[in-house]
């Protein structure tokens, strides 16, 4: 990691610090530029503070230079941070910095990456890459928050990325960049090979295989994952892992890992951590996936903490370009952690009771299966949270063609349950539901509040042509956010083509999906 850091510095260390001597005419160019950015003040400030640069003379110069200049202030802020571990107080304030530190690092990671001209990516991807980058420090100080020690360690951290981030992601389009669907040619992305083809539909030749009863290379999947760590470059590295419940809590961060089971019955990886018993709840998580191009399928990621843990996420992913066919997802509060990036989900099983799909993705599940479970005395069921706080995030959560149903431990007490599709979680909170069944469960109202008006007139919750006893959209919430999509082209905007720009990258693994309505 040292060698990256420097290699960063190197490639992107750009002499921004600009001669006092140069006339008021490029203070007037920077007030020009900043001025279109929701933080102009910021803009001006670290500007004007750094290093030698060209005043820009195009926008995609401006988005350029804004990046830069975020990537500088982020690796001053990442080495400032870990001057702070020796400060936290106790074991949970040293767990939420251990998250920021691994999260600031993964910002800067993607801000180069945005920058770098071998990635050669489109201004649809910088904007999903800056988009989770501004989630990522968003994470950072949540999890001071939910473990109540936000008054000390915090504080210290405070800088200026987050904001720098929102200005890169409003120049130029912002949320409304259109997903590019023909980027790649003959539909596969770099980061898969014309073999991978088939993976999903077939069952692929196993690189390792992980087995409890002695049968396969490893006992257990950390090792196989430890193997797979060892390949020379990054072609697609394929780990069966057989039938059997699983004790471990897993960090896959290596590209291109796919993890195949013997049916989501019976391939079982479970965990136990909670935000009660001490973790984040980005922390919580019984397996969480960064690496791009992660494929999992016929695998169910299990967390048991139970309703009275609070947060306790069975899956996180803030993988680009990942897919999760026919896997279950099996928890209570906090269940799916769709955290970031691209993802694709079809034919999966979900279980939870309150915020159990909430992230920062730009997500589609698709023929998905959803069952609310029954939550502890006085909770309501929330289906989704979604969390953008940025109105340029080209984020949110689509389900479409799935059903909302009861879990068997929600059907004997229905009537004493109010069930809703989903909450604000963050201001710029975006959920749509399309063409999916709704029973009965889902209240009249549709939605629930998070903390009285907030965020009602910013999110942006949608439901077009869904059927089912609950679909009735007549009693539906009257907020300023709330859409009854009756425009097919509206709709058409968070489909699996559209939104999460599916047509140029899910081909390459031959999972079945609609592209379109």
């Amino acid at each position: 990691m040292a060698t990256k850091m420097s290699s960063f510095l190197l490639c992107f260390s750009f002499s921004l610090l600009f001669s006092p001597a140069l006339s008021n005419i490029l203070n007037t160019g920077i007030n020009s530029w900043c001025s279109k950015t929701p933080y102009p003040e910021t803009c001006k400030y670290t500007l004007t503070h750094a290093q030698k640069y060209s005043l820009p003379t195009r926008m995609s110069d401006f988005k350029k230079l804004a990046v830069q200049v975020t990537m500088q202030q982020a690796l001053k802020a990442q080495s400032h941070n870990k001057w702070l571990g020796p400060k936290c107080r106790n074991k949970i304030e040293k767990a939420a910095w251990a998250d920021c530190l691994s999260l600031y690092q993964d910002t800067i990671m993607l801000l180069n990456q945005t920058i770098d001209p071998a990635t050669k990516c489109t201004d649809y991807d910088a904007q999903t890459w800056l988009s989770t980058a501004l989630t990522n420090l968003d994470t950072c100080r949540a999890g001071f928050v939910e473990l109540g020690v936000s008054d000390f360690v915090l504080p210290l951290m405070s800088n200026n990325v987050s904001k720098l981030i929102s200005n890169t992601l409003s120049i130029g389009n912002g949320s409304n960049v259109p997903a590019v669907t023909n980027r790649y040619k003959e539909g596969f992305p770099t980061w898969v090979s014309p073999g991978d083809r088939k993976l999903l539909q077939s069952s692929p030749a196993a690189d390792v295989v992980v087995a409890q009863d002695g049968s396969g290379n490893y006992k257990t999947i950390k090792e196989a994952l430890a193997a797979a760590a060892k390949r020379s470059g990054s072609n697609r590295f394929v780990i069966h892992v057989k039938r059997g419940v699983y004790k471990e809590n897993l960090e896959i961060k290596l590209k291109n890992i796919m993890l195949l089971g013997d049916g989501l019955r019976y391939t079982i990886i479970t965990g136990s951590r909670s935000v009660v018993g001490g973790s984040t709840t980005f922390n919580s998580a019984t397996v969480a996936v960064t690496g791009d191009g992660f494929i999992a399928r016929g695998i169910t990621f299990r967390n048991t903490a139970g309703p009275e843990n609070h947060q306790a996420v069975a899956l996180r992913s803030g993988a680009d370009l990942s897919v999760f066919y026919r896997c279950g997802f099996e928890g209570y509060q906090d269940t799916l952690y769709v955290h970031s990036q691209r993802q694709f989900y079809k034919e999966c099983y979900v279980y939870g009771t309150v915020d159990f799909i909430f992230g920062n993705a730009a997500v589609v599940l698709q023929n998905c299966m959803i069952y609310a479970r029954r939550p502890m005395s006085g909770q309501k069921n929330t289906i989704t949270a979604q969390g953008r706080t940025d109105p340029n995030q080209n984020t949110g959560i689509s389900i479409h063609d799935s059903r909302v149903m009861a879990g068997s431990d929600l059907q004997p007490v229905l009537s004493s349950v109010k069930t809703y599709l989903g909450r604000p979680w963050k201001e710029y909170s975006r959920t749509i539901f399309l063409q999916s069944y709704l029973d009965t469960l889902v209240d009249p109202a549709g939605w629930l509040e998070w903390d009285g008006n907030f965020a009602l007139k910013t999110l942006y919750y949608g439901e077009y042509k869904n059927t089912g006893p609950g679909s009735s959209t007549s009693g539906r919430v009257n907020w300023g956010g709330y859409h009854v999509i009756t425009s097919s082209s509206e709709a058409s905007k968070f489909t699996v083509g559209n939104f999460i720009a599916g047509s140029s990258w899910l081909p390459a693994t031959n999972v079945p999906f609609t592209a379109g309505l």
